[in-house]
């Protein structure tokens, strides 16, 4: 995962940093940045979900390479450790 920086997203669609940012924040009540890292962390919490991939293969798939900071952004969202997560969900099936 590899987003384009604020700066070249405005440029793609035409607007100055400022403006999208404005316009980001009206539209999806976050920041840019805030959508990516709920988006990153809920696309974790489904291959936590529906596969049999590490923790640590799910950290670099989100666009993680450091697992303990994959853990504190997910544990930030949703209150748990993905491990225990990961361990909760499978219990439920």
């Amino acid at each position: 995962m590899n987003p384009p920086s604020l700066l070249a997203l405005a440029r793609q669609v035409g607007l100055n940093d400022c403006k999208l940012k404005q316009g980001f924040q009206q539209v999806f009540h976050t920041t840019a940045f805030g959508y990516l890292r709920h988006y990153r962390m809920e696309r974790a919490r489904q291959l936590l979900m529906d596969s049999e991939v590490s923790i640590e293969q799910v950290a670099k798939m989100v666009g993680y390479s450091d697992r303990s900071r994959f853990a504190a952004a997910f544990r930030k969202e949703f209150g748990v450790n993905p491990k225990t997560y990961q361990l909760q969900w499978r219990s439920e099936i």
